[in-house]
């Protein structure tokens, strides 16, 4: 099919909820993808954080080609082998002791509301959980109630309860909100919707006590931040401290739907058989992927080069940020490893077009925060390539 005809089947039957740009891409390798009529294009999206390990990485083809050799599906009912693979190589790395599957980020923060629910009800009848303002976590019900951002939530009244926000980056607000209906505090270790907005270096540590000194549960959305978007495996272990559930999705599998819940043994026990369930959550296919993505990114190498890659990237954006002809267009340029905002004086809607036109992906959220977000595995030369694209673009 042409680029053309894919585009106009799109717009004629799928339901317009996307504001979709107008390119269809059929490949991609690394950090590069091909468009419908072979055009090539830098990709600094990731496609919105999920390819951390670029496109067609083989590691993650060949267990997705020999798991689909032997089972794609198996029901939660029984056990399966990269299932439990999974699980225990997610809490052999992290804080964890307890893993559930599901499909999706929204599908992971739900369950993770739920959860602490359950907890709560048997702690004091505790219910509430706090979320930040500027917050994004998920489309259903559950999650875009505690979503802290009006425009998400618009339409869809009358909404669930429980849900109250607080604004982020001040734990003494947090402190200050908490009250005995309150069973968590919610917060992502990194706006990512919101503007890529990074809190100060003790807010963690200080939400963490905050938590302990209440007795309710820290809650971290990490579907964004996580799987060495940031040069660790999960953001929050910059702070060193452990949250009681956290939350992945988005690069789990490289692409493969695949999301997880993820808490301490004592609480994650509150779930019990018929309390959740998820009839995709973690099958065969999507745990063998996942399972060969956590594989290559927990490597130091791969972690250290997303370090070094997002510092590369940074240092030339805040040089380019402060060029004649560019530093009046800019505001702040922010981020933590390969998660980096450049904030924009005006909408950055055409800066991304202009982009996406000279073959370079990157997105615009929050308005006009421009969001980088390449594969953890991008090359410098590739970052120096897509940054000469938009140093013209905004010198224009």
């Amino acid at each position: 099919m042409t680029q053309s005809e894919i585009i106009a089947i799109g717009d004629r039957l799928l339901v317009p909820v996307y504001r979709r740009a107008p390119v269809a891409f059929t490949r991609g390798a690394g950090a590069i993808l091909w468009d419908a009529e072979g055009k090539r294009y830098l990709d600094f999206f990731s496609s919105l954080a999920v390819c951390n390990l670029g496109h067609g990485h083989p590691a993650v083809t060949e267990a997705i080609r020999t798991q689909a050799e032997k089972l794609l599906h198996v029901s939660n009912i029984h056990h399966c082998e990269p299932q439990a693979k999974l699980a225990r190589a997610l809490c052999e790395n992290c804080c964890a002791q307890r893993v559930f599957f599901c499909n999706s980020g929204a599908e992971a923060n739900e369950a993770a509301i739920k959860l602490a629910r359950l907890w709560g009800g048997a702690h004091g009848g505790r219910y509430e959980i706090l979320t930040a303002l500027g917050s994004f976590h998920g489309r259903t019900l559950a999650t875009l109630t505690a979503t802290g951002q009006e425009k998400v939530r618009r339409g869809f009244e009358p909404l669930p309860e429980g849900f109250r926000y607080i604004p982020y980056n001040d734990a003494t607000a947090a402190a200050r909100a908490i009250d005995p209906k309150t069973a968590a505090v919610m917060v992502e270790p990194i706006q990512g919707e919101g503007g890529v907005v990074v809190p100060s270096e003790g807010y963690l540590r200080e939400l963490r006590e905050v938590c302990d000194d209440a007795g309710v549960l820290l809650i971290l959305d990490e579907v964004q931040t996580g799987m060495g978007r940031t040069g660790k495996l999960f953001a929050h272990q910059w702070a060193g401290i452990e949250p009681d559930i956290f939350t992945v999705a988005k690069a789990l599998g490289n692409g493969v739907p695949i999301g997880a819940m993820l808490s301490k043994d004592e609480i994650g026990r509150y779930f019990t058989p018929g309390s959740h369930g998820s009839t995709f959550g973690g099958n065969a296919l999507a745990t063998a992927a996942a399972l060969a993505t956590l594989e290559v990114i927990v490597k130091p190498a791969t972690l250290a080069h997303a370090l070094a890659a997002g510092q590369h990237l940074m240092e030339r954006l805040k040089a380019m940020a402060a060029r004649p002809g560019i530093r009046d267009k800019v505001k702040d340029t922010r981020g933590l490893g390969l998660m980096i905002g450049m904030e924009l004086t005006e909408d950055g809607t055409k800066v991304v077009n202009e982009c996406l036109e000279r073959g370079l992906v990157i997105n615009c959220t929050a308005n006009k925060v421009l969001r980088f977000l390449p594969p953890i595995t991008i090359s410098l030369a590739e970052i120096d390539e897509g940054l000469g694209i938009l140093q013209e673009v905004l010198s224009q």
